[in-house]
């Protein structure tokens, strides 16, 4: 056989012995990129609640709550760890139903099979391919689960049993937040069916605690003093901290919720920044009018609820409809904040649903009024390039649903919370301080 001719017959037998490994290759891979970005934006979301909503917190409480404020954050965070481990992810990320999910990932259970493989969320038309191996997204979404009932200690912050912290958020991370993440992001929940967006967390993280909070500073009533003592923060320079790595952090939160290192992550970090500094000036400006002076408190509020407003519609819309969005979560949260607390009376305490409730609630409805039909990731999606009315009826919807399943739940948990443990530390433990009735340590 002439020298060409053996060659061609070699190659032609390894062609035919490699047909099989090539279909193999034809079905779905981990891409890489992808989960290398999905692995730094799960970091950049951990980094939200510590240090940076700890910080955030302790710099705006009094010098005798600082500890038991970070102590918060920092218990919730290996609390929710166990409980999302153990039986959250499955029940909001478990095929189920429409309203829950089933056991099928109890303890992750399911990975030891499927830990190093791509895996679909979801089944039949709504299924959806992922890129990234399982335990980076149930990591990823994880931290939301973590950072979402960190949230609800600013409306209570000063006055709720550490006690009573533990069980009320096993019992809410189960029963309320779980849920609401099957509903809103799990193909077979019944808000995505609707149509409903939420890209990184309007409904399920920022409504969700932002209600929690105002239920439970209802619940537990006023702190001891409020209106008569001086409740001034106790150093700023600490919030401005927690608030940058907020700032920072959220690139992971709502970026890392593009679920992959393409186009629409780039855009829901672009509209992500430009609505941050849009509501940073929005509230000040607001503030500087009608008090005389812009306040750095007010700085860093004003950004938080532009990042909270942005949240729901990062995937969504483009730069100028973030910086309008900015632009009336800046306005809104400094209502929330000043204006409705004080016309209706509670005391939320670090305006957990002055920001978080009042400016999810904004994001969530303007989804609809700008949502760009070509970054459509959901069938809902107006095709033009603003939003529908249609659309905006959906948001309103889902963002009433949540609103009204939140508010009784976290009630009725509240309630059982009192009769296990009780709720409120006594009024002489309050005026001396949690660090030290509760922890037995005190800031130097």
């Amino acid at each position: 056989m002439r020298k060409p001719a053996r060659v061609l017959a070699v190659a032609a037998v390894a062609l035919l012995a490699a047909l099989p490994a090539m279909a193999q290759d034809d079905g779905p891979k981990i891409d890489t990129g992808d989960t290398a970005w999905m692995l730094t934006s799960t970091a950049l979301v951990l980094m939200m609640t510590i240090p940076g909503l700890a910080l955030f917190y302790a710099g705006m409480v009094r010098k005798k709550n600082v500890l038991s404020t970070m102590m918060q954050s920092f218990t919730i965070t290996a609390l929710v760890t166990v409980c999302w481990m153990l039986v959250g992810y499955s029940l909001a990320f478990g095929e189920g139903n429409a309203w829950i999910g089933d056991l099928s990932k109890l303890f992750m259970s399911n990975l030891a099979e499927s830990w190093d493989k791509p895996f679909t969320l979801g089944s039949g038309d709504a299924a959806v391919a992922m890129t990234i191996p399982e335990t980076v997204f149930a990591m990823f979404q994880m931290t939301f689960a973590i950072i979402t009932p960190a949230l609800i200690t600013g409306a209570f912050a000063d006055r709720m049993k550490f006690s009573a912290l533990v069980v009320f958020n096993i019992l809410w991370t189960i029963l309320i937040y779980a849920p609401v993440a099957h509903w809103v992001w799990h193909p077979n929940g019944w808000i995505f069916a609707l149509g409903a967006l939420d890209f990184a967390g309007g409904t399920v993280v920022h409504i969700n605690a932002g209600v929690a909070g105002l239920v439970a500073a209802i619940v537990l009533g006023k702190r001891v003093g409020y209106g008569n003592d001086n409740m001034s923060p106790y150093n700023l320079a600490l919030a401005v901290i927690g608030a940058a790595l907020l700032w920072v952090g959220w690139f992971g939160f709502n970026a890392g919720s593009a679920v992959g290192a393409g186009a629409r992550a780039g855009m829901a970090m672009l509209v992500t920044q430009v609505a941050a500094g849009g509501a940073t000036l929005a509230w000040l400006f607001a503030e500087w009018a009608t008090k005389g002076k812009p306040s750095v408190l007010g700085a860093i509020s004003g950004a938080v609820a532009g990042l909270v407003a942005i949240t729901p519609a990062a995937g969504f819309v483009l730069p100028v409809p973030a910086l309008i969005i900015g632009l009336v979560a800046g306005l809104a949260g400094f209502w929330g904040a000043t204006a409705l607390k004080h016309l209706c009376g509670y005391d939320d305490s670090l305006d957990a649903f002055g920001v978080h409730g009042v400016c999810g609630i904004v994001g969530s409805l303007l989804v609809g009024v700008f949502a760009y039909g070509p970054l459509s990731a959901s069938a809902g999606t107006p095709e033009g390039y603003g939003g529908s009315f249609d659309q905006f009826m959906l948001q309103v919807y889902a963002t009433a649903a949540v609103f009204a399943f939140t508010a009784i739940g976290t009630f009725i948990l509240l309630k059982i919370t009192d009769v296990i443990v009780g709720l409120r530390v006594a009024e002489d433990e309050e005026r001396e301080g949690l660090d030290v009735t509760q922890h037995g340590e005190r800031l130097a």
